[in-house]
């Protein structure tokens, strides 16, 4: 995945991902994305309106001599051919086309709504892929206990930690890296999620024993600003999302489960599926514990668990009914 590196993109797009960052509250994440979707496309309109460029080899074409001229130039037809080009060029799946129609979305709303710099927005209608909703791969519970039993090493202690936020609490992976010691008040955590929204998860015993026995033997860091962060690596500073990863998938072989289908957040589905399915937990405080914006994303969890569907048939009233034989009359 390409950094954000300014001065590459036109100025106008970079001060979108600025906006982007510093408006919007979009994470890292989803800045860096937008950053390559609009470097992938500007490379696409001069490969395609300069003959010169035919041949030129893609990635170093360079892009931040695009004008403003050249931008209000643009039609929706510029977006479906750049979109065709990543389907059947770069074979890219339907979701990453489906990011890309979302980062021109928002991108030439930004120009046209608030930089002003174009009369018309060309993307007002650009419509995105058709995705294939699948449901989420997951830990049944007893591979759950398999995996939380296979932790051992110089760091049981956090790793197990992590790995019980992860699957009691469904938190994602940045979220997970991101908490401080003093995130933690009683009972009760305090994440940043999607958008820099804070929530407060609710730590059941499992995670007050785990934490507690982690900060026990927790190295002493601290980082410049002050903050203590709960999750430590061995070099004694806050760990990164790539080691948690790896982390995971190293315990992910030991439990003997599949690393190719399981992964950190695999297990933020776990833990949503196992309070679905057997904690009797509804799709509305599902949805705030997860901290999805919609509804509609946490219902993919309503179709995970068919035994559910087969008890509601089975609890019928008339599931026992059986005709009378006629030779009984």
């Amino acid at each position: 995945m390409a950094v954000v590196e300014y001065g590459v993109l036109p100025y106008y797009a970079d001060d979108f991902l600025v906006y982007l960052e510093a408006i919007t509250g979009k994470s890292k994440n989803t800045v860096n994305e937008y950053y390559y979707d609009l470097l992938m496309f500007f490379r696409f309109l001069k490969q395609k309106k300069d003959p010169a460029l035919r041949k030129a080899e893609f990635n170093s074409i360079s892009v931040n001599d695009f004008s403003v001229q050249e931008l209000a130039e643009i039609r929706l037809s510029d977006l479906y051919s750049f979109l065709n080009y990543m389907n059947n060029e770069r074979n890219d799946k339907a979701p990453t086309r489906a990011r890309k129609v979302a980062c021109l979305r928002s991108f030439f709303k930004y120009a046209w709504n608030k930089a002003n710099i174009i009369s018309e927005n060309p993307a007002a209608e650009l419509e995105s892929p058709k995705l294939t909703k699948k449901l989420p791969k997951y830990l049944e519970l007893d591979e759950s206990i398999s995996l939380l039993e296979s932790i051992d090493g110089d760091f049981k202690e956090r790793d197990f930690c992590m790995i019980t936020l992860f699957l009691n609490c469904g938190m994602r992976l940045s979220e997970l890296v991101g908490i401080n010691i003093s995130d933690i008040r009683e009972d009760t955590l305090t994440v940043l999620g999607k958008g820099a929204k804070e929530r407060t998860i609710y730590l059941n015993q499992a995670c007050l024993d785990a934490i507690a026995s982690y900060l026990k033997v927790r190295p002493a860091c601290e980082e410049s600003s002050g903050v203590k962060p709960l999750f430590v690596s061995k070099r004694k500073k806050r760990i990164s999302p790539k080691t948690v990863q790896y982390t995971v998938k190293k315990y992910i072989k030991y439990a003997n489960l599949d690393p190719t289908k399981y992964s950190t957040h695999k297990l933020r589905h776990t833990a949503a599926t196992l309070m679905y399915t057997m904690g009797d937990v509804d799709i509305r405080s599902l949805q705030e514990i997860l901290g999805h914006e919609s509804v509609a994303t946490t219902e993919i969890y309503t179709h995970v668990n068919n035994n559910r569907l087969k008890d509601a048939v089975n609890r019928n009233p008339l599931a026992g009914y059986k005709k009378k034989d006629d030779s009984e009359n």
